[in-house]
């Protein structure tokens, strides 16, 4: 039980690091600063279910996706892993990976007039908080995952990801007003640092996998 509850924490963790909700609050804030608290509301449930729905797809079809381009797990640890190190580097500078989301694209949707729906998809959802490092990653931890409990909570993983974003979207005006910037810039690069040693371990698997060390 306790070996389940450590994998849950694992896969949880990794997750949030990677899609980190806090350091999307600014982004959440700017591209939804001309609408109300229930406008708001609803993009954040909207953002949340999007991310869940996105992740879980992914997580899903990920053996097939290996098989039908004919990659191995351990090619696309290292790829990833090289993708998911860009990314930390960038957060360690304070900033929100272009891997995700560039400046311009944010800069787009928070002067265009669009939908709830569009602004929950994209940019918010897809690709600011479900971004190609989450989707590899819950395709490499649903490749690598043997058991059905182990599968299991993955998913439970990803909803509670799903759910945290939501919280977080959610009272994003409170949480930019208690961190401020800089507390938010401090968080992300945190979250870097963590992705960071999580990208070295996936390439060192990738490598060892693929040439038999």
């Amino acid at each position: 039980m306790i070996e389940y509850l450590k994998y849950f924490i694992l896969i949880y963790g990794g997750l949030f690091a990677i899609t980190n909700p806090i350091g999307a609050v600014p982004v959440f804030l700017s591209v939804t600063r001309d609408l109300g608290w229930k406008e708001r509301r609803e993009i954040a449930t909207k953002t949340a279910i999007t991310v869940v729905i996105t992740l879980l797809v992914f997580a899903l079809i990920g053996q097939w996706i290996f098989k039908f381009f004919g990659s191995s797990t351990d090619a696309f640890a290292i790829a990833g892993g090289i993708l998911l190190f860009r990314m930390a580097m960038e957060m360690l500078s304070g900033n929100i990976s272009t891997v995700k989301i560039s400046r311009e694209e944010t800069e787009e949707f928070s002067g265009e007039a669009v939908t709830l729906e569009e602004v929950a998809i994209i940019p918010l959802a897809i690709p600011l908080l479900s971004g190609p490092s989450a989707i590899t990653t819950v395709m490499l931890y649903t490749a690598r995952s043997h058991q059905i409990f182990e599968k299991a909570l993955i998913i439970a993983s990803i909803i509670a990801v799903g759910l945290t974003a939501w919280l977080i979207l959610y009272f994003s005006s409170k949480i930019q007003e208690r961190l401020g910037r800089l507390g938010i810039k401090v968080m992300t690069r945190m979250m870097g640092l963590i992705l960071a040693s999580m990208a070295m371990q996936m390439i060192i698997n990738g490598i060892r996998g693929a040439f038999g060390l």
